[in-house]
This record gives structure tokens, C-alpha cells and sequence, in this order.
């Protein structure tokens, strides 16, 4: 079961790369992009991303760019970050919330930010040890971590007001949409089942779990890593 994260952990001094004023200019580039809601914006300030990305990347953590972190996976552009997170939390009041795929904890920290509970599950050992490292230092309590498969998401925690997937699957999996809370909204990357690439044709979809079912909307196009069953 997931743990949570409680530590002194390892300090948030990072390589220099601390200036607040480094992130508000990245907070800033987001407004111009369209994100308005100011708990986003607000959370995404607060986290110090260079903290989850490579030391010879650093430089670039507050660029609006996916970087590698290993496993062939990234963290996520800034932007897709608020947007997703924005879309979620529209006309709704943060409660609890899943991440499926952790990588390498950087959303789950924006996500802690915002929501009272979240927890974040990672299929890949290696990396939900080097995130639960990333997030020790900024004493988390109300982020748990799990390493288990994403397509399974946590029945155990269940119900979520909130599900974010942070890699693209060729369909919804069919347990993270009865995890689904009622009036719950979950937003993921889907991508064509016929596509010969798993980064093609994906596009970003929320999902809203009302009274008579559910229902989807597509948005626009996005790419992410794939979705992949199982734990590694």
C-alpha cells in the first residue's frame, strides 16, 4: 500500500536553482498561455522542478519543455502540468485525487499543492524510489506513493474526485473509471488503437462521472509516453 512521505529528507537547496523569481517567470509564461486558475498557478510556483530532473538538465527545468528522466520516460511539460490539473479542478472543490504514473514526482508535488489528498502510483520500482527521493525534502504529508500497475489504479483508496494519467492508453482502463467519485472528473491521453506509434495520434480527453454515466470530451492533441500494464 502506499506510504506516505514524511521526512527531512534531502534539502531543497538543489544546485542553485532556487530563485523564486526563476518560477515566476515560468508561472508567468502560462498565464500568457491561457492558465487561469490561481491554485494552479500557485502550486506550480511553489515546487522547485529542478529538484526532479537530472543535474546536466537543470539549466533547463523551468523551460516549457518534456525532459528525459530515465526508463524512456519524461516529466511533463509545464504547461500540460497546469492544463491537466486545471481541467480537473474546473468549478470543482480539490479533494482527493490518483496520479497514475508517478515518474519522477514532480506533479504529484504540484498535486499535493492543491488537492487534501493525493496518491500517485508508479509501475517502474526504480522510479517510484528516485520520486519518493525527489519528494522527501518537501515533506508531503498528504501525498502517498504506491508502486503497483496504473491500469489497476488503488481500489483500496478509492473513490477519487480526481484522475490524472500522465501516459497514453489506447482506451480508458475500465478500473480507474469505477474509482471514478460521482461528479468526478478524470483527464487522460488517448491514443488511436490502430496507430503504429504510441506516441501518434493522441489526443487529451476528460471524462466526467455523472449521474446517467459518463462523459467524454476531447480535447487537443498531446503526446506522451505509452500506458504499459503491469509493474516493472
Amino acid at each position: 500500500m502506499a506510504r506516505g512521505l514524511t521526512s527531512r529528507g534531502v534539502s531543497q537547496a538543489g544546485i542553485g536553482m532556487t530563485s523564486p523569481r526563476t518560477r515566476a517567470r515560468m508561472v508567468e509564461r502560462l498565464r500568457e498561455k491561457g492558465i487561469r486558475d490561481a491554485r494552479v498557478l500557485a502550486a506550480l510556483a511553489a515546487v522547485p522542478r529542478h529538484l526532479f530532473v537530472e543535474e546536466a538538465l537543470a539549466s533547463r527545468a523551468y523551460e516549457d519543455d518534456a525532459l528525459p528522466i530515465g526508463f524512456g520516460q519524461t516529466i511533463s511539460h509545464p504547461y500540460v502540468v497546469a492544463r491537466m490539473v486545471e481541467l480537473v479542478l474546473e468549478n470543482k472543490k480539490p479533494g482527493k485525487a490518483l496520479e497514475v504514473g508517478t515518474g519522477c514526482g514532480y506533479q504529484a508535488a504540484v498535486l499535493a499543492g492543491i488537492f487534501r489528498e493525493v496518491y500517485s502510483i508508479e509501475r517502474i520500482k526504480a522510479l517510484h524510489e528516485r520520486a519518493r527521493a525527489n519528494l522527501l525534502g518537501l515533506r508531503l504529508s498528504n501525498l502517498r506513493l504506491a508502486h503497483g500497475d496504473g491500469y489497476a489504479g488503488l481500489p483500496a483508496a478509492a473513490p477519487f474526485g480526481a484522475i490524472l494519467v500522465a501516459a497514453a492508453a489506447p482506451r480508458v482502463p475500465e478500473a480507474l473509471l469505477q474509482q471514478l467519485a460521482p461528479d468526478g472528473r478524470m483527464i487522460l491521453p488517448l491514443r488511436a488503437p490502430e496507430s503504429g506509434k504510441a506516441d501518434d495520434a493522441q489526443r487529451l480527453v476528460l471524462i466526467e462521472r455523472r449521474a446517467r454515466g459518463f462523459v467524454e470530451a476531447g480535447l487537443e492533441t498531446v503526446r506522451f509516453v505509452p500506458l504499459e500494464v503491469g509493474k516493472a
